[in-house]
């Protein structure tokens, strides 16, 4: 079945679990690969048992139809709903709210390392951002996001 496969947006489940190991990893290191994303459901005990080939023919779109027991694990593991794969609507929402932690933790992390330091370096720090979003083409003075509570 098409639709189900690509859903309303065109995103397939491979596309889906692509951006979850591009975007759902620890801040301090890279994406997962397929071995260790099958390592840790193994180890996370269950009946649900899945092979590095398997994530990578599912990433690779060659496995396009998985069991719901595989799209239960691969969710629990990256912390999303199991519709995630199924639900445009519910993956939309999710990516977006993945979007906010990314963007959260970065903030946290520059937030960390300026605290402390003196109203003038603060504002150096403000001035050298303000600088950074115009050169990138970036709104100067951007909105909370509606996920955000704006």
């Amino acid at each position: 079945m098409a639709a189900a496969e690509h859903g309303e947006s065109g995103r397939t489940v491979a596309d889906k679990l692509n951006y979850l190991f591009a975007t759902v990893h620890p801040a301090s290191r890279g994406p997962f690969s397929n071995a260790e994303v099958a390592r840790e459901i193994c180890a996370a005990g269950g009946d649900t048992t899945i092979s590095s080939s398997t994530i990578a023919q599912l990433r690779s779109g060659a496995k396009a139809n998985p069991t719901m027991k595989t799209i239960e694990a691969l969710s629990a593991f990256f912390g999303v709903p199991p519709a995630y794969f199924f639900d445009d609507a519910v993956a939309r929402h999710t990516d977006a709210e993945i979007a906010e932690v990314i963007a959260l933790r970065d903030v946290k992390e520059v937030a960390m390392r300026a605290n402390g330091l003196s109203e003038g370096s603060l504002k150096m720090i403000k001035a050298v951002i303000e600088q950074a979003r115009f050169l990138e083409g970036l709104d100067p003075d951007p909105a909370p996001t509606e996920a955000g509570g704006a």
